[in-house]
């Protein structure tokens, strides 16, 4: 259920990353997109909900640790990990971690639960990553067979509508709802071409929009353990090769695409000291 979710003094935009589906690149696009508007100069917050892998929250750990052995000051968020143990219910978690800030950041684990709907009630910007294919693509929506046409929406659709209408409800807020389409695969073009006409088909009937988020690059798991990000490669002294210019727009790209007030319309990501 939808709890009493944005209190009128706290002014930050919520991003919510969302999705059922494990693999995504959920928790990797959540730490860039906040370390890019930190980058920028956003008093960012992030509150990982994951407590068993925590991988938000182990990425940001790394980050101070590497910032302290680095002897130099990193783009920062202040975060915590959510603990439903505690009897403090999510809604008051992020209010409390939103005050003052510009942005927050949630991540949420690859399950349903009411504490994951509360958080997406709450969302002003939803962010659902899924891998560009058929499989992912199930999570919200069936197709068919042979025509890859759009058959009905999934389980997912609806729990997203719900929780969309539960918003209106309560505050006569709407969610922007996008679908980060994660490790496109150029190859694949028949593919991507059918997940792509399927997407916009669904879009359509439940309500969401669609923009390109990151490739897969084996750069995004070396630097998790330092609790870098494509933006920091010249705090490490790291020269940035065209594979990880591409990234770094790749990045840019999909800052841009969530189209966030908190940014000015010509305002651009920090480039990389």
């Amino acid at each position: 259920m939808f709890q009493e979710g944005k209190s009128a003094s706290v002014a930050a935009h919520r991003i919510v990353f969302a999705n059922e589906k494990g693999g995504s690149g959920k928790s990797t696009s959540a730490v860039h997109v906040a370390i890019a508007l930190a980058s920028a100069g956003r008093k960012v917050a992030a509150l990982d909900m994951d407590t068993r892998q925590r991988t938000l929250g182990r990425y940001l750990d790394n980050r101070a640790a590497m910032a302290k052995t680095l002897d130099r000051e990193l783009a920062t968020v202040r975060y915590e990990t959510f603990d439903a143990a505690k009897g403090v219910p999510v809604a008051e978690r992020i209010d409390a971690l939103a005050e003052g800030m510009d942005v927050i950041v949630v991540d949420t684990p690859g399950n349903d639960n009411e504490h994951v709907r509360t958080a997406i009630s709450s969302a002003d910007t939803l962010v659902t990553p899924i891998n560009d294919s058929f499989v992912d693509l199930d999570l919200i929506g069936q197709v068919h067979p042979e025509t890859f046409k759009v058959t009905r929406p999934s389980f997912y659709a609806e729990i997203v509508w719900d929780a969309r209408k539960a918003r209106a409800k309560a505050d006569g807020a709407t969610v922007d709802w996008i679908v980060l389409r994660n490790r496109l695969q150029h190859l694949e073009a028949r593919n991507m071409k059918r997940v792509a006409a399927a997407l916009g088909e669904l879009s359509k009937r439940v309500g969401f929009r669609t923009i390109p988020g990151l490739s897969e690059r084996v750069i995004y798991r070396e630097l998790f353990p330092k609790g870098l990000t494509l933006l920091d490669l010249g705090a490490i002294g790291q020269e940035a090769g065209m594979a990880h210019i591409a990234a770094r727009q790749e990045l840019r790209e999909l800052i841009a695409g969530l189209q966030l007030p908190v940014l000015e319309p010509a305002e651009k990501v920090a480039e990389p000291a």
